[in-house]
């Protein structure tokens, strides 16, 4: 029988005629979502520093870091782009977490570089994204529960998108399900470690945040290199429970039967992206929606307010959740009474969330010392029940009354609130704030034809100039 990366190597050679049309879709939207995730984040501090280090490995070459006129070689551009894309912490949710800073900027640097199609990169984004999120089912997850209780991993991480990753690069250099499955097998062996627990106990935390998006970029973009140049992988790396992938990763779930299930029938992802209508961790959006509304519909301003209280997820009882000492502008992108305090003041864009002039707002930072919070005593009940639950109560005390809201699906997640899920006009809109003051708007609306159009694209390198300002 083919071992499991033999089989995931297989997969990789799916035609795109087989591609189901809502898979071809949510390509699309993820492609536009983060090239507008990352054009907002080039003038933030994460943002610079990934957009330098590109510099340094490579100042020449054919692939444009989004939101610049530079165009590096391909190790250089995937690195900026990896970090713009998740810098502000906008882009998009996939089980295990965050996959797509980590697959697509590799592809978007050798599609544009070697000059191919629409149609391919839309093959190399499918693949990607399905095979990461079938690797994270099948291992610990961060708001796993046992017993009716929170059980958080010892162990967590977003690293085993490395595979996803490595497919992504070696579909589009057109490699053969051989040579594919020893880039898989490297891949497995110089994946970067899961150290996200460290960094949520940690706060404030390192700047990296839970893995950096460019090193992973690396490590896949070596490892198809490697391949391609002749090493041999381990084709038996997610195969050997005992000393293997799972074993060196920590996971303490392993169930190889999900990464097979109906792999190359069954595609999986499209049904579980999340979008962020906000520039936070995902777990404040459902009571950001709440807070807004209460403060929106009565007229409520921060300084009327005697106090907040909300009822948030289980699994956020951690140090970087927790934290209140908001040095830099990422400090911001997790602590709960931050992003309540700022919620309070209603931010007009997705990406005012990071704006350092909302951020430390004399009366944003007055304020977190009236946000309170508690877990909300149905969240295991909920979650066990839909995994989009993300339960969500709040009280705001203000002029003597108290204003309450719940919610249990944030906005841009599939549920059975129709509702909730982030609409092609939505996603269009959130581009277009990302996109203001970054490149004009007359681009900005020829890049969003060319995303929904891409299967007509010829040349990606004619999507990408329009990322760039003064190239169009």
């Amino acid at each position: 029988m083919a071992t499991l990366v033999e089989q995931l190597a297989a997969f990789t050679q799916v035609p795109y005629a087989k591609l189901p049309a809502p898979v071809v879709e949510e390509s699309k939207r993820l492609l536009l979502d983060s090239i507008g995730a990352a054009l907002a984040a080039v003038d933030s501090p994460k943002g610079r520093i990934g957009i330098e280090y590109g510099r340094m490995q490579g100042a020449s070459g054919r692939a444009t870091v989004i939101g610049t006129s530079e165009r590096l070689n391909v190790f250089g551009a995937a690195f900026a782009n990896a970090e713009l894309i998740n810098a502000l912490d906008m882009d998009a949710i996939l089980p295990p977490g965050h996959v797509t800073p980590y697959v697509l900027p590799g592809a978007l640097a050798v599609a544009e570089d070697q000059a191919l199609a629409g149609k391919d990169l839309i093959r190399a984004i499918a693949v990607s994204h399905e095979m990461s999120w079938r690797l994270g089912k099948a291992m610990d997850y961060l708001r796993d529960t046992r017993d009716g209780k929170v059980a958080t991993p010892l162990v967590f991480g977003y690293s085993s998108t490395v595979f996803g990753a490595t497919a992504a690069i070696g579909l589009l250099q057109g490699m053969s399900a051989e040579v594919m499955a020893h880039a898989l097998g490297i891949a497995g062996c110089i994946s970067p470690v899961n150290a996200q627990m460290a960094w949520f106990d940690h706060a404030p935390s390192s700047t990296i945040k839970y893995l950096l998006g460019g090193t992973l970029t690396q490590a896949a973009m070596t490892a198809a290199h490697m391949a391609a140049l002749g090493h041999r992988g381990d084709l038996t790396v997610l195969d050997d429970r005992e000393v293997g992938y799972a074993r060196f990763m920590g996971t303490s779930r392993w169930e190889p039967a999900v990464i097979r299930a109906g792999l190359g029938t069954d595609w999986n992802f499209p049904a579980e992206t999340s979008y962020k209508p906000y520039a936070h961790c995902r777990i404040l959006h459902a009571l950001a929606d709440v807070l807004m509304e209460i403060v929106r519909t009565n007229a409520i301003r921060p300084q009327e307010i005697d106090g907040i209280k909300v009822w948030v997820e289980g699994m956020v009882e951690r140090p970087i959740w927790l934290n209140r000492q908001i040095h830099e502008p990422m400090d911001a992108q997790f602590s709960i009474a931050h992003g309540i305090a700022l919620a309070a003041h209603c931010p007009p864009t997705a990406r005012a969330w990071q704006d350092p002039a909302f951020i430390f707002r004399p009366s944003v930072l007055a304020l977190m010392d009236k946000v309170s919070h508690e877990v909300h005593p149905d969240y295991v009940k909920l979650l066990t029940s839909h995994g989009s639950s993300r339960p969500a109560k709040v009280e705001v005390r203000a002029r003597g009354t108290s204003f309450t809201g719940e919610k249990r699906f944030p906005k841009g997640s599939p549920s059975p609130d129709p509702s909730t899920a982030m609409t092609n006009g939505e996603l269009i809109a959130k581009f277009h704030d990302n996109a203001q003051g970054r490149i004009p708007d007359r681009q900005a609306q020829e890049l969003v034809t060319a995303v929904f159009g891409l299967e007509a694209v010829q040349d990606i390198g004619d999507l990408m100039v329009l990322s760039a300002p003064g190239r169009a």
